[in-house]
Parts: C-alpha cells; structure tokens; sequence
C-alpha cells in the first residue's frame, strides 16, 4: 500500500471521529442546556448502553436477562439519583451488583464477577453525574465545566502524545499512551479551568479551577488506562462498534465516568466548599 494511501485512510478516519466527536458533543451540551430532567434522561440512555456493552465485553458477547436486568438497575439509579436519593441510588447500586453476580451465575454466563462489578462501575458514576448536575444553575455550570474538561483532557493527550512522544505511561496496558501525553491533558484541562474562571464571575477562582483540571485530566487518564486494561483482559479492542471513528460510548466516557465519580466524591467530602459555583 503507498504512504498515500495509508495517509489518506489516516485522514478519513480523523475526519469521522471529529464529526462524531462533535455530534456527541452538541448532544451533551444540548442535554446539559435542557434542564435537570432532560440531562437525567439522557445519562439514563447513555446508562443503558453502557449496560449493554459492559455486560457484552464481559459475557462473550451475550446480553440476555442479565444484561437486562443491568440496564433496567441503571434506570433506577438514574431515577433515585434525580430524586436527592445518593445515599439510596448507591446503596441499590451495590445490591444490584450482587444480583447481577448472582443471576450470571445462575444463567451460567462466563466472568459473573466483572458482570457484577460492572454495575458499579456504571452506576456509581451514573448517580455522580445526576447528583453533581443537581437542579439549579450552579449544577449546570460545574457538570459543563467537568464534561469540557475531560474532552480537552482527551484532546491535549492526543496532539501531545502524537507530536512529542517520548517514555510511555503503561505500555502493557496501552501502548500509544505516553508521560507527554499526560502533561499535555493536565495543561489543557488546567487552561480550560482558567478560561472558565475568567468568563464566569460565578465559578471558583482562577488557581483552584486550575489545579482541579489537572487533577481532572489525571484521573480521566487513569480511567482509560482502566477500561483499556479490561479491554485487554477480554482481549477486545473496542466495547461495540456502536459509534463510527470511536468504538463504543464507554471507549469515549471512560475518562467521564471515572472522573465524576471522583468529582462528587471530592464534593462530598470538602461540602463543596471548595470548588463551588455560586
């Protein structure tokens, strides 16, 4: 094959993840826009796919009533989750996972432990990401703040990587990943909390929103090293081929969903006093 022809494939392939990269991203502005409800509906959607795939990965490409019952557990989460039920949505998460256990065992499915331990992988982010949004203007501010920081964190993982290269994170897990590349995400994540505290007067100020995109891009990057990692223990490249240029939703939110966990443990923890938006 000619280095045109390998450049061209290139190419085509970077143009159809950037415009689903930017579709995805109007729909997440979109829902965050849209008020606490519709956001609550579509993390609940975004919850079943990542039903479907986590249980598919882990279960030799099978769903069946178990994968169902995931899903429909994630939809409760979501639900309680909405309803200023934490405490609830992650205690129903844990009893979830134990059942999904116990229904792959019985249904005789392969790796009934990840199926399990995927609930909570899914759900406890899933309840962050309601319980952070909340129902009011600062919700809306900060989950903007999260989603765009761990988009650019992806963003200065990449170009860094792509253009330094250099000594690599943790080459049995996933080769491309290097130290450039994470520096890059932490100074991109850092520049995107500068941004957000310089045009809005109600956001933290400038040096803690800063630091909290570094520890951000630090965390989302450790999350695809964990997805990557499973990945790589089901000997899997992709979670489904659901999105065109990107495998599947959890290949693109594993960064997300870790870092919101994360988030609203931090949040929990310091009362948000810490990183708030007034």
């Amino acid at each position: 094959m000619s280095t045109a022809g390998i450049d061209g494939g290139w190419a085509q392939g970077l143009r159809t993840r950037i415009i689903f990269g930017l579709l995805m991203a109007v729909l997440a502005v979109a829902a965050i826009a849209s008020g606490d409800r519709v956001f609550a509906m579509f993390v609940g959607v975004a919850a079943v796919i990542l039903a479907w795939e986590w249980t598919r990965l882990c279960g030799e490409n099978r769903f069946g009533r178990t994968g169902l019952f995931v899903a429909l557990a994630m939809l409760a989460v979501v639900l309680m989750a909405f309803l200023d039920r934490l405490p609830l949505a992650l205690a129903g998460t844990m009893l979830a996972a134990l059942l999904a256990f116990v229904s792959a065992r019985a249904g005789s499915r392969a790796n009934p432990f990840w199926i399990g331990a995927g609930v909570i992988y899914v759900g406890v982010p899933v309840a962050s990401l309601i319980w952070l949004r909340g129902h009011d203007a600062s919700g809306e501010r900060m989950i903007f703040w999260l989603l765009t920081s761990v988009a650019m964190t992806d963003i200065g993982a990449y170009f860094a990587g792509r253009l330094i290269g250099g000594p690599k994170l943790a080459p049995r897990i996933s080769p491309k990943k290097t130290w450039a590349g994470l520096i890059g995400a932490m100074i991109a994540s850092a520049a995107i909390g500068i941004g957000f505290a310089h045009f809005d007067n109600s956001a933290p100020a400038t040096g803690i929103l800063a630091a909290a995109g570094a520890c951000i891009a630090v965390v989302g990057q450790a999350g695809d090293l964990l997805e990557s990692a499973v990945k790589r223990r089901f000997g899997v490249k992709d979670s489904s081929g659901l999105i065109p240029g990107h495998g599947g939703l959890l290949d693109r939110v594993d960064g997300l969903i870790v870092a919101a966990a994360a988030l609203a443990f931090f949040q929990w923890t310091t009362a948000g006093s810490v990183l708030a938006w007034r």
